[in-house]
């Protein structure tokens, strides 16, 4: 039955449309009553009646029960029946995969975080990607039918509507999802990490009521998710969030982008990775000295690591790059005035370190009457974010509608 539902999304028919329509208010409110749900929908009691009847025999919704009033009779409350459907959310890492698995509901139903790969722009990278998902897939304990979809999140330019990267695995002329779904034998979807990142921490993170939010994603590279009024901003082709890419340097480095001084350069982790190296080089004296004369590629996480035990150098290099990012966090404050500003990604795992400068060059930089609307925060769901986003936007590419 639920395969059949999707048959009919995809076609457009009016009971499948308004059945959509109401799988989208009970994944943002949670399990409510007809009479609720028939004032949003604006629809009369007796459609919504018979269409949610029908989608508690398809098993879509469940009843669960009356509920409790002062007087009178006591409505049936209804809500998504948790096992009628499950999202598989993969966040690519540069040396790392996170992936997990949400049921219906949106929670949590097993993941596993740091499987091994190396993100490489090949054909190679592509295919070993597809063998890491699969193997995840496989060695799931439930019924591989009621995978509706799998999201994968990219960085950099992203279209999700048409399924296209134009930063990786765009090799040839059919989209990337589509080429994904061929490979690993489900239906697959791709968004830019960053706004999956943005995403994860709006249903599961510490948004709370908040619709106006600013999500700084501060790991290898520099991303941006915007939320106005609720919703996500994507931007006419996706692209929405390039905030890493802004001009604001004069300092002749090349970004990996190809141009020259973007605020990547001098904020961003590979930003971190670059000036603690040349001050090493210099004779600058760091825990991890000896460590990048054996091997200059280390990771971004042994660094973060070294931070957190407080290693002197790391922590001025994290500081400063704090400090220049809230230069132009503030920036945003004054164009968007958000409620709430989260800093994610790796370098946020830095906690105060990097935050407070953040904070301190925002009031220094900003409005005042500004960003007195604004709170700076760490993020909540940490490095779980971007892979709990990635199993949300599986489920909203599928069933999510505006009301």
């Amino acid at each position: 039955m639920t395969h059949e539902l999707l048959k009919e999304i995809e076609k457009g028919s009016k009971s499948a449309l308004l059945k959509k329509r109401i799988i989208t208010y009970y994944i943002h409110n949670g399990n409510s009553t007809i009479t609720d749900l028939s004032k949003v929908l604006d629809l009369s009691i007796p459609t919504v009646t018979k269409l949610v009847e029908e989608m508690c025999q398809a098993g879509f919704l469940n009843s669960y029960g009356k509920l409790e009033t002062s007087g009178g009779r006591h409505p049936n409350l209804y809500g998504l029946n948790p096992e009628s459907g499950y999202f598989v959310g993969v966040d690519i890492k540069m040396h790392s995969l996170n992936i997990g698995v949400i049921d219906f509901n949106g929670e949590l139903v097993e993941s596993r975080m740091g499987i091994p790969y190396t993100f490489e722009n090949s054909i190679v990278g592509l295919d070993t990607l597809c063998v890491r998902i699969k193997e995840f897939v496989d060695s799931l304990a439930l019924d591989k039918g009621k995978i509706l979809n799998i999201n994968v999140n990219l960085s950099g330019r992203v279209n999700p509507e048409s399924g296209y990267s134009y930063s990786w695995f765009n090799f040839g002329e059919k989209p990337l999802a589509q080429i994904l779904t061929d490979k690993i034998g489900f239906k697959v979807s791709i968004d830019n990490d960053t706004r999956a990142m943005t995403y994860g921490e709006f249903l599961k993170g510490n948004f709370g009521t908040k619709k106006h939010v600013l999500f700084v994603n501060v790991s290898w590279g520099l991303g941006l998710g915007i939320i106005i009024g609720g919703s996500i901003y994507t931007g006419k082709s996706g692209f929405a969030g390039e905030f890493g890419h802004t001009p604001a340097y004069d300092n002749e480095i090349i970004c990996h982008c190809g141009k020259k001084g973007c605020l990547e350069t001098e904020a961003s982790g590979r930003a971190m990775h670059r000036i603690l190296l040349e001050r090493i080089e210099k004779g600058e004296s760091s825990i991890l000295s000896e460590t990048f004369k054996d091997n200059p590629d280390v990771s971004l996480e042994t660094i973060i690591d070294a931070v957190n035990k407080e290693d002197m150098l790391c922590i001025d290099i994290v500081e400063g790059i704090g400090y220049e990012l809230g230069k132009h966090i503030a920036g945003l404050i004054n164009i968007f005035n958000p409620e709430l500003v989260i800093i994610g990604g790796i370098l946020s795992l830095t906690g105060d370190y990097l935050i407070q400068p953040v904070r301190t060059a925002i009031r220094k930089h900003s409005l005042n009457l500004v960003n007195k609307d604004t709170i700076v925060t760490a993020s909540c769901l940490k490095e779980r974010a971007g892979m709990i986003g990635a199993c949300m936007l599986a489920r909203s590419r599928i069933f999510e509608d505006t009301l």
